[in-house]
């Protein structure tokens, strides 16, 4: 299934070291960024861009560091695969 490969994804470039699917600890719980996000039509080009960018203060005062060496084909599957849950 398409969304066992991109928690795969997620977990080959170590986004689970900082997120979880359904708790918050360094960063936002996935599921909190899907119901953020819900309905917005821009989501998948804001979140790729921050995930490959990094960036801080929508979640708190911790930044996200970037992720530059995440191809950008991978960082759309992830983050359409995280809207998604």
């Amino acid at each position: 299934p398409v969304a066992m490969a991109d928690e795969a994804l997620a977990k080959k470039f170590n986004c689970m070291a900082c997120h979880q699917l359904d708790k918050k600890s360094v960063g936002p719980a996935y599921k909190d960024v899907a119901k953020k996000y819900k309905g917005q039509a821009d989501a998948v080009a804001k979140l790729s861009e921050k995930v490959k960018k990094g960036g801080s203060g929508v979640w708190g005062p911790i930044p996200m560091p970037p992720n530059t060496a995440v191809p950008d084909a991978d960082v759309q599957k992830m983050v359409k695969w995280v809207l998604g849950l």
